[in-house]
């Protein structure tokens, strides 16, 4: 399984890939097109299985895993 960051965190349970998850969100239908969002970059990484006690699944630790993953300023 991977995850993408954009300027939010997309965890792919179904394995959409950053094409489409860019696609989803920027063509969503948002309520009163409240926000009109645009992907301008993704990055992708590897997290292995995912488990219901994964470190980003976790209020404690996903901080530090983002970090881990992607870098931190």
């Amino acid at each position: 399984m991977k995850v993408y960051k954009l300027e939010v965190l997309v965890i792919d349970m179904d394995e959409l890939g950053p094409q489409e998850i860019q696609e989803v969100l920027e063509n969503a239908r948002y309520p009163n097109r409240c926000i009109s969002p645009k992907v301008l970059s993704v990055q992708g990484r590897e997290i292995g299985e995912w488990r219901d006690d994964h470190p980003l699944n976790q209020r404690d630790t996903y901080q530090a895993e983002i970090k881990r993953l992607f870098g931190g300023e």
